[in-house]
């Protein structure tokens, strides 16, 4: 049954969303910052465990929460073209209020381009606050592993998340871990050969650079620099790009970067879409490959092996922990088929419709499988995507709580075919 939902639901996605024109989308100012959206605090009311089922393990993967740009390039272009208008006369009072927030940018972030900032430390806490209160016991007089990316970021994540777990409770034994050992799983983009020879290959590369064409705003260029600027070919379309990466980050360090004096919401919407495309076509799964998903086929298959050893009482620990990317996640959700982060259609106009990178990964982006047992012995495992429950099994939509072995089987069909003949499985 279930082998036969998995089928009918990728052929769904394949063949139904096929429009004949470019879709127009009316996101909010918030949402159109994208993968640089703080994370937003969820209702912990829906997120109660019915008293007939108990917490008994834990099995969490997150994104690093909200950092400073992760670097100065943009700033230090956009710093350029503004200061070549201004030499020449033509800047305009929206330009130099953009250079002025360029400033501020770098001197708030102060050589701590890429760092965990104070924003992403509480978006950590508060996410390990809300699952110590969703189910407690898990942390008290119990071991807890975690691991993280060797990116300091990353490695940060954890620090803030485990030290508040041992805040609440320090009857809890927590060991971690970071560094290139956990490449594999938290950043397989840089071993998998298969992904590598995509990313290097003209297939979406072709896609991409005409949505870029077809889709930028270059008005939001004209209108920091002056209808007398200068362009040279594709100028319009690089600044109009940087504005976007440098407006869109800078919640994410604590700055109200004002955006509409930038943008209009349509100008804000386009430029998104682009990079929301973007993700799409190297992160995801697409009608051009599956290699950007498969690569987190060991991470998916560590997930299946650690919440099996947890029911069969082999698991020594009570909560499992793993910080990594957005690029770490992208793949791992498009894999599992997660509600709203797997989208397939051979018309690349429609995927802002329906592949939201705001909603897949923003900033502290987080997967929580909660494993719960009930009195009768037999285990249920729900998928909380960003602290909301969502379903899993196609066809399935109001199933929340789903039976262990039913989860197993279906995530084990997930993998790409023959990823356990290869690992002697």
């Amino acid at each position: 049954m279930l082998k036969r939902y998995f089928i009918i639901f990728t052929a769904f996605l394949g063949l139904s969303h096929y429009a004949s024109a470019a879709a127009s989308t009316t996101y909010s100012y918030t949402e159109c910052e994208g993968s640089a959206m703080p994370y937003p605090v969820p209702d912990m009311a829906l997120r109660a465990i019915p008293d007939s089922l108990t917490p008994v393990y834990v099995n969490h993967i997150g994104r690093h929460g909200a950092r400073f740009l992760s670097s100065g390039d943009y700033t230090v272009s956009l710093l350029r073209y503004l200061h070549r208008a201004d030499s020449l006369g033509t800047i305009t009072p929206a330009g130099r209020r953009l250079m002025n927030l360029c400033h501020l940018v770098t001197e708030r972030t102060d050589g701590r381009w890429g760092a965990l900032d104070s924003l992403g430390m509480a978006e950590q806490r508060g996410i390990a606050s809300r699952l110590y209160s969703l189910a407690p016991a898990l942390f008290h007089n119990t071991d807890i592993n975690a691991i993280s990316s060797y990116v300091p970021r990353c490695i940060a994540s954890m620090d803030e998340f485990t030290h508040q777990l041992s805040r609440l409770d320090n009857r809890i034994e927590i060991t971690t871990a970071s560094g290139r050992q956990n490449s594999p799983l938290l950043r397989p983009w840089t071993g998998d050969e298969s992904y590598k020879s995509y990313i290097d290959s003209d297939k979406w590369h072709k896609v991409y650079s005409e949505y870029v064409d077809t889709t930028v705003p270059t008005n939001v260029a004209i209108k920091i620099m002056g209808a007398g600027y200068p362009f040279s070919k594709n100028e319009k379309k690089d600044i109009a790009m940087a504005v976007y990466k440098v407006v869109a980050g800078c919640r994410a360090m604590s700055i109200d970067p004002e955006a509409e004096q930038f943008m209009t919401l349509p100008e804000y919407n386009s430029l998104w879409s682009i990079m929301n495309m973007h993700h799409y076509l190297t992160h995801s799964a697409s009608s051009l490959s599956s290699a950007p998903m498969d690569m987190s086929a060991a991470l998916l298959n560590e997930l299946i092996t650690t919440m099996d050893s947890a029911v069969n009482g082999t698991n020594r620990y009570s909560a499992m922990l793993r910080f990594g990317h957005a690029e770490t996640l992208m793949p791992l959700f498009a894999l599992m088929r997660l509600p709203g982060c797997y989208y397939i259609t051979d018309n690349f106009d429609t995927v802002a419709l329906h592949w939201l990178d705001f909603q897949v990964v923003p900033m502290a982006a987080n997967l929580q499988m909660i494993l719960l047992r009930a009195k009768s012995g037999k285990h249920y495992v729900r998928f909380d995507l960003n602290e909301r429950p969502v379903p899993l099994l196609p066809g399935e939509p109001t199933l929340y709580i789903i039976p262990w072995d039913s989860v197993r089987e279906y995530l084990t069909q997930c993998l790409p075919s023959g990823f356990l003949d290869r690992r002697g499985s």
